[in-house]
């Protein structure tokens, strides 16, 4: 049976692949030649390069607990596996949000992308408005009255 996280590493790699219609390592290569060339190559191979090295990590230390509970009893976890298992949590947590990234980057229609102030479906007088009143507001004409109790 694959492993998930191989199968999430190869479904992001696919997509960068057909976004640039080159494979991933020749890509990197164009990225090392001219990072300027294009921004948006240059920090999906940046944030890609991350994933994997998260997700080496996170095998690394995957494999380490394994081992270790392999050696303990089945009813008891000593610190040392508790650190192992917390590791792993946490390298858990860095590859998904690594992931995270790159499919934002990947995703043209994701929220920040299109600019300031604009939204999907809008005409474009509503994208140009201002979101609140810029005038100030006007203030209730007074009265010369005194409070109660006042003297």
């Amino acid at each position: 049976m694959p492993d998930v996280s191989e199968d999430v590493m190869s479904v992001l790699t696919e997509r960068i692949e057909e976004r640039f219609q080159m494979p991933l390592a020749d890509l990197r290569r164009a990225v090392e030649k001219a990072p300027q060339a294009n921004p948006e190559a240059t920090a999906l191979v940046h944030w890609h390069g991350l994933l994997t090295e998260t997700q080496q990590a996170l095998d690394t230390a995957e494999d380490a607990l394994v081992e270790a509970l392999g050696t303990q009893p089945a009813d008891v976890l000593d610190d040392p596996v508790m650190e192992l298992a917390h590791q792993v949590n946490s390298a858990v947590a860095s590859r998904d949000g690594r992931a995270m990234v790159v499919n934002y980057l990947l995703d043209p229609n994701a929220p920040g992308k299109r600019g300031p102030g604009v939204w999907r479906g809008a005409s474009p007088a509503a994208r140009r408005a201002p979101a609140l009143p810029t005038s100030p507001p006007t203030l209730p004409i007074a009265r010369n009255t005194t409070a109660r109790g006042a003297r």
